[in-house]
């Protein structure tokens, strides 16, 4: 009895995780026909907290063009060239058209450090100039449409999924940035949506699948109450777990794309880490 039911424990997981995996992409809002950009902050971000995300839009049926704005090379051990090179083998692995839809951001403002603080300011300033740069000084005008060459922003939430303040300054520099594109223009509508990747508990970040179910739960039930609005509005929350493939690309882009990362802590992450299988992302308001 007591074989059976150690069998049957990871027969039941696996198929909870596979049947949630199925259930978000065939039935939950996702994003179509977008240009995007992904704002990390090093090499390895987006392998370690975005690959669910990066492996869904970057899907050939969903249509959308993915890029990945990386504000450093992670040089913090000397080891920028090789990080950089690691992030564009990654960015391939997950889907990414070329390697030039990845840039990395070599600038003293940004420096990796686990006890810096970027400036807002100069992060809004360099996505404006990449992004929006007819509008780099703010205008008055109401009667202008604001514009940008991106039509979806991704990035950190405000606790930065590790507390990272490098992690924590996109997200206050994506918000300044929007805020900044939209003063001086209440008539119009944001040409950008801002998602941000939502920072889980402590339990949470480590039950890797099991935390599928779970946020399946919540996600949809947040998102069927903007649905009953008949909004046009994008979904507010985006939902994307990754089923056995997937998780596999993605262990692949950190494991091997980023090979000079892979200490054993980070063993740990692509073992047990949720964020390796499941991302919930929420749309930010810019006020």
């Amino acid at each position: 009895m007591q074989l059976y039911l150690a069998l049957a424990i990871p027969i039941l997981i696996g198929t909870a995780w596979l049947f949630t995996a199925q259930i978000t992409r065939g039935s939950l809002p996702n994003l179509r026909n977008k240009c995007i950009c992904l704002l990390i902050a090093h090499p390895d971000d987006e392998a370690m907290f975005f690959s669910p995300t990066v492996l869904a839009l970057t899907a050939p049926e969903a249509g959308n063009h993915v890029k990945i704005l990386c504000l450093s090379s992670g040089n913090a051990d000397g080891l920028g060239e090789t990080r950089k090179n690691e992030l564009a083998a990654s960015a391939s692995m997950l889907g990414l058209r070329s390697a030039s839809d990845v840039l990395v951001i070599e600038d003293s403002k940004f420096q990796d450090s686990m006890k810096a603080t970027w400036s807002a300011a100069s992060i809004a300033q360099l996505l404006s100039s990449a992004f929006s740069p007819t509008t780099n000084t703010p205008s008055k005008n109401t009667s202008s449409e604001p514009t940008a060459t991106i039509d979806t922003l991704i990035t950190f939430d405000r606790h930065g999924i590790s507390s990272h303040p490098n992690h924590i300054s996109l997200y206050h520099g994506a918000k300044q940035w929007l805020a900044s594109l939209m003063n001086g223009k209440s008539g119009w509508k944001s040409p950008i949506e801002l998602y941000t990747l939502t920072t889980t508990s402590i339990i949470r970040k480590y039950i890797s699948l099991l935390d599928a179910p779970i946020t399946m739960f919540v996600g949809a039930n947040r998102t069927a109450g903007m649905s009953k609005k008949k909004t046009r509005e994008e979904p507010p929350t985006l939902i994307y777990i990754s089923d056995f493939a997937q998780w596999w690309r993605g262990l692949n882009a950190m494991v091997n794309g980023h090979k000079s990362q892979m200490r054993w802590f980070r063993w740990g992450w692509v073992g047990v880490g949720r964020y390796m299988v499941v991302n919930d992302l929420r749309r930010e308001t810019v006020t």
